[in-house]
């Protein structure tokens, strides 16, 4: 077996990152300084919807009537309460007509209009103590918000008899990405010196925790810059700046960790600096590179939906990933080179330990110990798979049952209820659900194009006003060849009734064409957008992964086993998704209303991001399996050697990740709380129950089959597969030791 620290076995690669790395690390100084600058005001330039799909029905609708009917299609509502006088009172009365007018002269507002105006029973409360003043602001997201920043000061609060609040869909937009831009600064103070603490436990030495930290800080930065650029073209997501902390920072701690623990383990096998570098590249690097593929695959599936929320989180993903991945492969490399055996140096934890130190000059690998590689793991390998059938079972069965309330999903669309119930947008139209008739906020409107007489509109109107769960119909308001009428659901403006209606609409002949809009329309357009890529963004993942999975392993099985199991690490979040944040479990505890759904992309989202993360530790663990298996050709060995050399640093990654998402969860914002705390639970499930029980379990059951594969395949896979390379040289005096013994001092125990 050659030596992996023979001169001759440093690559163009390992060449390229430690030739210069004092170099390399001042050109990163300076590329981040530039991504600062670039990435600054990218939160302004996003937006907060983005659940629509841009080529639905209901889509084009909305847009022909905000062309032809400004005043159909309002997203500024000024909620008037007039106490304990009643709306009709003149006083109130001239007051609210005073407000409309002067909010009639505004700049940028259009189709202002009013209860005192139409006398519309929809804009009046049923006790007769408030009533809605209904206009629109012209533009985008950021021109919107920025009209409402200038004018919602001049109207909010006291008038005369009179007490006005601030709501509609702009308000509520504005609102939220105020309030998701607070909380993700907020959860960046909380994981930051939480990870850093962790980190240290996990190395010991403060300077190699401080390493990921800055491969970290670097791709969340440089991902900001590139959704910078990004947003001069297409529409972003601002949620999605979530997941660039969220995945800058658990990826390039995964990275750096699985980097710098091979590092220090190829120097205390002996190795200079220079060869200790270039063997963790080889090795340790190559299986970062591939998992950081398999990760941007499953995030970059979400490019087939339209929806440009779900598109947003495929573009930070993938450049975070990426940017992490690069950071870990040159930077950090750079680094080590630089420090050399100084990386285990400011070792925190000699405080707390007694007459601890170096011993025999050899250099101490804290971190391989702290991060699990000891014979604990090994111990704990041994016994799963000497009882292999009852954990399967059991494991597979608790899985499952966990994942059972998702049969229960329904599916809604995001509203203000995703605000804190205290938020003046949330307040707005939590009263005008309670209190006006009907739904106000969640009616249909149905645009018909091409010449009709008014007999024909007043025939057809009389026949959608006969529709089951049809409470009334306001309209014809025509001009020219374009007329809408106005429809008002009878009950849940996004509930099966009103998704019902929307169908029933769209399926009634008329003597001219038609389309619907509104916001169970918005939802039914969504559920079928979805529908209809959900298999091509599956398959996609699916069939990478079965490639990425083969070319690590050269086995048939694996890839199979990979996907099935990395679905069952799902199962526990997916379910908690619908037991607390849809059947309103726990709200009381976590802070957050229940709107009785969930929002249509967001389990998409989760299962693209949680998928990626499950195959990030999958990799990290089949690799070290195959790698022994290479070495030594014995299957349970080298189930127990991967689970001994992985198992404590899957779960130190996991739990630190865990960490940073929970950190996100503690948003106000409902879906970004859900989107934390959901990932989070996956994560920790994947290493803490598939990859520790079901993965040795089911290998153990499967024995040596799980490496078969076609001979065709295995000629295949000799030409371009990938592998982490050689192992670490065993020391002269431990080859002669018996295996268990060997094991204990190369494990670090």
């Amino acid at each position: 077996m050659p030596e992996v620290n023979s001169p001759e076995r440093l690559g163009g690669w390992t060449r390229f990152v430690t030739a210069r790395p004092r170099l390399a690390l001042l050109a990163a100084l300076v590329i981040t300084a530039l991504a600062v600058f670039a990435g600054s005001g990218v939160a302004d330039r996003m937006g907060s919807g983005g659940w629509e799909a841009p080529d639905a029905e209901s889509t084009y609708t909305t847009k022909a009537l905000e062309r032809e009917f400004p005043a159909s299609q309002p997203n500024l509502l000024l909620l008037v309460d007039s106490g304990s006088a009643s709306v009709d009172d003149p006083a109130v009365a001239a007051e609210a007509a005073r407000l409309a007018e002067r909010l009639a002269g505004e700049k940028d507002i259009t189709g202002v209009g009013s209860y005192w105006q139409s006398k519309a029973p929809a804009l009046r409360a049923e006790d007769g103590r408030e009533a809605l003043i209904a206009a629109r602001i012209e533009g985008d997201d950021k021109a919107m918000g920025e009209v409402l920043d200038r004018i919602a000061p001049a109207y909010r609060g006291a008038h005369g008899p009179v007490e006005v609040s601030v709501g509609g869909p702009v308000a509520v937009r504005h609102e939220m990405q105020t309030i998701i831009q607070e909380d993700l600064l907020r959860a960046e103070m909380i994981a930051l010196p939480v990870t850093l603490v962790l980190l240290v436990m996990v190395f010991g030495s403060a300077t190699a925790a401080l390493l990921p930290l800055g491969v970290g800080i670097v791709a969340i930065l440089g991902t900001n810059a590139v959704l910078r650029g990004i947003t001069e073209f297409t529409d972003v997501s601002v949620f999605a700046q979530n997941l660039t902390t969220a995945l800058g920072l658990g990826l390039a701690i995964d990275y750096a960790l699985f980097i710098v623990r091979r590092f220090r383990e190829e120097l205390a096998a002996g190795a200079d600096t220079r060869a200790a570098v270039g063997a963790t590249l080889r090795t340790a690097g190559r299986t970062v590179l591939f998992s950081a593929l398999t990760v941007a695959v499953s995030l970059a599936a979400m490019l087939v939906f339209p929806q440009y929320f779900l598109r947003s989180f495929a573009y930070a993903g993938i450049a975070v990933v990426l940017l992490a991945a690069a950071a870990a492969l040159i930077l950090l490399p750079a680094a080590l080179m630089l420090l050399g055996p100084r990386v285990n140096s400011l070792d925190l934890r000699r405080l707390l330990r007694r007459g601890a130190g170096r011993t025999g000059g050899r250099v101490e690998l804290s971190a391989t110990a702290a991060a699990g590689s000891g014979s604990g793991w090994g111990r704990f390998a041994a016994l799963v798979m000497r009882r292999a059938p009852v954990f399967a079972a059991v494991t597979t069965v608790g899985l499952v049952l966990l994942g059972l309330p998702f049969l229960g999903v329904k599916f809604g669309t995001a509203d203000d209820r995703q605000l804190p119930a205290t938020a003046e947008s949330h307040v707005v139209q939590q009263h005008i659900r309670d209190g006006f008739p009907g739904s106000p906020g969640g009616g249909l409107a149905v645009l018909a194009e091409g010449a009709a007489t008014p007999a024909q509109y007043a025939e057809y109107r009389s026949r959608i006003a006969g529709l089951p769960g049809v409470l009334r119909v306001d309209g014809p308001v025509t001009t020219g060849r374009f007329a809408y009428f106005s429809v008002l659901p009878d009950g849940e403006s996004v509930g099966e009734e009103s998704q019902q209606l929307v169908q029933d609409l769209r399926a009634e002949p008329a003597p001219f064409d038609t389309s619907v809009t509104g916001t169970a329309a918005v939802l039914v357009d969504s559920k079928h957008a979805i529908a209809d890529r959900l298999p091509w963004a599956v398959g996609i993942i699916v069939v990478v992964t079965l490639l990425l999975v083969f070319l690590l392993t050269g086995s048939v099985l694996i890839p199979l086993q990979a996907v099935v199991l990395n679905a069952l690490s799902l199962t526990a979040m997916f379910g908690a998704v619908v037991w607390v944040f849809q059947d309103g479990h726990l709200s009381g505890l976590l802070s957050f209303t229940s709107t009785g759904d969930i929002e249509t992309t967001l389990p998409v989202l989760m299962f693209c991001v949680a998928f990626g993360l499950s195959m990030d530790y999958g990799v990290f663990l089949l690799s070290r399996i195959k790698e022994e298996y290479d070495r030594t050709g014995d299957h349970e060995r080298s189930v127990t050697f991967g689970l001994r050399h992985t198992g404590g640093l899957i779960t130190a990654a996991a739990v630190i990740l865990a960490v940073v998402m929970v950190a996100i969860g503690t948003s106000r914002v409902a879906n970004t709380k859900m989107l934390g705390l959901g990932i989070a639970l996956a994560v920790l499930m994947d290493a803490m129950v598939v990859r520790s029980l079901l993965v040795p379990s089911v290998m153990k059951l499967m024995g040596k089959a799980t490496w078969w594969a076609p001979a065709r395949l295995r000629a295949f896979h000799r030409r371009f597969g990938l592998s982490e390379g050689t192992s670490v040289p065993l020391p002269a005096e431990e080859i002669s030791m018996d295996a268990p013994e060997r094991d204990r001092i190369t494990s670090g125990a």
